[in-house]
């Protein structure tokens, strides 16, 4: 491993460099070691068997170049999962919808193309560092995709599982579903004779019985596992 940047400060972003091709790996350090606020913490060539360094060094980004056969992309995987507060920014990315996919599943905060410009890269490696995520902007269409194609899973899997495991009284399902027809808890106050006050209350037990954020996902998780439409049905038959 090459020795870091010298007289660091403490606000620098620490990088640490992770890439098997040499001309790449060398030009890269040189590259970052030039900038103003931006610390070479560590280069090796493999990530196979410098976990230990990686966490040692203090780094706040993990810099890699992706290859689906790399023997890096396992190693920072395991990583990422150990150590979550790694960011990990992947260079050398295929500007392929398959290619990136597999590059999500690593937890990269940042995705660089293979025809990316130095200043590019290091615009990335600051974007991160800010808390920020970074994609190629003809790539963006594919992310949102895999996070619908993720939730339809999801609303999927409460729709097999949540009718068993979250069950709502008969009071819930009926509050839940004058929030699903658009009104407001005076709205459903007035509607269920209740006080405003039990509303609330009834909606914070709902959201934290179905673990939704929000009222609106509560609505669709519940929708999702059938409960609504069941008590919609009831209500028309009686």
């Amino acid at each position: 491993m090459t020795v870091p940047n010298i007289s660091a400060k403490s606000t620098d972003l620490k990088v640490f460099l992770v890439t098997e091709n040499r001309l790449l790996r060398d030009t890269l350090a040189r590259l970052l070691r030039k900038q103003t606020g931006i610390l070479v913490a560590g280069v090796v060539a493999n990530a196979e068997n410098v976990s230990r360094q990686i966490v040692e060094s203090g780094c706040d980004i993990v810099l890699a170049d992706y290859s689906p056969s790399s023997s890096n992309i396992h190693s920072l995987r395991n990583l990422h999962k150990q150590n979550s507060q790694f960011k990990i920014v992947l260079i050398g990315m295929d500007n392929d919808p398959e290619s990136f996919l597999k590059a999500i599943h690593l937890g990269a905060r940042g995705y660089v193309l293979k025809d990316a410009s130095a200043l590019e890269i290091v615009s990335a490696i600051r974007c991160v560092g800010r808390g920020e995520a970074i994609c190629p902007p003809n790539l963006c269409m594919v992310l949102v995709e895999y996070v619908w194609s993720e939730e339809r899973r999801n609303l999927q899997s409460v729709r097999s599982t949540g009718a068993s495991g979250n069950r709502l009284t008969h009071r819930q399902v009926q509050l839940m579903i004058l929030v699903a027809d658009g009104l407001s808890n005076k709205e459903i106050a007035t509607s269920l004779n209740l006080s405003q006050f039990t509303v609330k209350n009834h909606l914070r037990r709902v959201m934290r019985q179905v673990q939704a954020t929000n009222r609106y996902d509560a609505v669709e998780m519940i929708r999702a596992s059938g409960q609504l439409e069941e008590r919609r049905v009831a209500t028309q038959s009686d």
